[in-house]
């Protein structure tokens, strides 16, 4: 066993952007060695950095090369984890469990690429990543800001909601909110918001039947209650998944969002 965010292999990985660099990173975390994908400009330059936080679990969300080649594209380095128990990767896949460990070492692999500007480290989440995300920026000090696409900000919600998922979550979670109380109220991230320094962008659209609009709603009045500062950019017209075009535009005002907070000097 290694010290966490120790890398234990890198392996090239086909790019759909001749301009961007793919490389899956296979890195210890919490005593696991655990995969993500790692997305660079080939141009020479110092970047800002993102987490990508994947949403979905297992095979059913999986990060996307496309993805990271389009954020990479906008200007930034980019790590997504695949989260333990995914493609080879030891452990097993907790949604928002231990889990987030994952998360949270991955800033560290972000931090040690060169073209990394270590100060700059952003998180941005879709779906369940959103409560990862909202996690590991209460769990370290160092990220400038949080994005949350549609994002799960409350477990116990979500059980409530999709009654498809429950099957999936009493599996994992090791039983409902109702006889596994602890197991949920561990993953609640809502009451340790007062912890988060970084501002919040939550991005949701209002006929998402998959993540409903309340997920953002929770988020934004305990960031609220918390005095914390974050934006809203609700979209009245999209659900869960949006359009090719939309979705292109959107992710380009989201990495000029990111670009603007809380400036500080290159490290």
């Amino acid at each position: 066993m290694k010290d966490n965010a120790t890398i234990e292999k890198v392996r090239v990985y086909p790019s759909p952007n001749p301009n961007v660099r793919l490389q899956e990173i296979t890195y210890w975390s919490d005593g696991l060695k655990v995969k993500g994908l790692m997305a660079e400009p080939i141009k020479e330059g110092r970047y800002e950095g993102i987490v990508y936080l994947r949403g979905g679990i297992q095979h059913v969300g999986m990060v996307r090369p496309s993805r990271m080649a389009l954020l990479a594209s906008n200007g930034f380095v980019v790590f997504a984890p695949y989260y333990r128990g995914n493609r080879g990767g030891e452990g097993r896949d907790e949604f928002a469990g231990d889990d987030r460990l994952d998360a949270v070492n991955a800033v560290d692999i972000l931090k040690q690429n060169p073209k990394v500007r270590r100060n700059r480290i952003h998180l941005f989440a879709f779906s369940r990543g959103g409560i990862m995300a909202l996690w590991t920026a209460v769990l370290r000090d160092d990220i400038t800001s949080v994005v949350t696409w549609a994002g799960v900000s409350d477990i116990v919600f979500t059980y409530k909601e999709r009654k498809d998922m429950r099957r999936m979550m009493k599996r994992v979670i090791g039983g409902t909110p109702n006889n596994q109380a602890d197991a949920y109220r561990e993953r609640n991230v809502l009451d340790r918001l007062n912890e988060l320094e970084a501002p919040v962008l939550i991005i949701h659209g209002m006929l998402d039947a998959h993540v409903s609009i309340e997920q953002a709603k929770i988020l934004e009045n305990a960031l609220h209650e918390n005095n914390k500062q974050y934006e809203t950019w609700y979209f009245p017209e999209f659900t869960h998944h949006i359009p090719p075009v939309q979705n292109t535009k959107i992710v380009k005002d989201l990495c000029d969002w990111m670009r603007r907070q809380d400036y500080s000097e290159e490290v």
